[in-house]
């Protein structure tokens, strides 16, 4: 795939481009009897790679300077991780949230619609944990992109900086990295986000 197929789709994105209507979704990334798609399985493989780079780094974070020190970590390493990722595997792959706390990771369109079905589907009872979505969606332009998305539960470790009652301190940090955070007031087991891969299909 071409660095600059990367790069249109980027843009695409950021001005929340609907590649695909609503109607659309219609089903999780569910496998076929005995049988993965192996484009659900390098996505899950990509974001699990992600999600635990983040949360080692985190821990570190946390282990040498305590929660500001891990705030000011999110704040300046998390999008090049994310980035670095999405270089060395081709795709585009980043957090999003129906709340966010980073304005550069407010939801598209279609993740949008993507996290109002996982929100929906979690209160009827299914685990955050296995909320996925996978689609391949074209553009007005016939180009096709490859979409997926895996839900992001919130766990304890979240809730020191996402929590209801959050530290003095940590709130004071939080006010002035993010003026208009939205990300706070989560529960464990909360649906806190969701990973989200794109990759432009030749």
């Amino acid at each position: 795939m071409r660095t600059v197929s990367i790069s249109a789709l980027s843009a695409a994105l950021a001005v929340g481009i609907a590649l695909v209507p609503h109607t659309a979704l219609t089903a999780p990334a569910k496998e076929a009897v005995g049988k993965t798609p192996p484009e659900i399985i390098a996505s899950r493989a990509v974001t699990q790679k992600l999600g635990a780079a983040l949360k080692a780094a985190l821990e570190q974070a946390i282990e040498t300077g305590g929660v500001i020190n891990a705030l000011t970590f999110c704040h300046e390493k998390a999008g090049p991780i994310a980035a670095d990722l999405g270089q060395e595997q081709d795709v585009l792959i980043g957090r999003t949230s129906l709340k966010t706390r980073n304005a550069a990771n407010a939801p598209d369109n279609w993740e949008l619609a993507v996290l109002t079905q996982f929100q929906a589907r979690k209160e009827q009872g299914e685990a955050s944990e296995a909320l996925e979505f996978a689609a391949v969606i074209e553009d007005d332009a016939g180009k096709k992109t490859f979409r997926y998305m895996r839900a992001i539960p919130t766990t304890t470790l979240c809730l020191r900086c996402h929590g209801e009652n959050l530290e003095t301190e940590v709130d004071a940090k939080l006010r002035e990295l993010y003026p208009n955070d939205q990300a706070r007031g989560f529960k464990e087991g909360d649906l806190r986000g969701a990973f989200t891969l794109a990759r432009p299909i030749p």
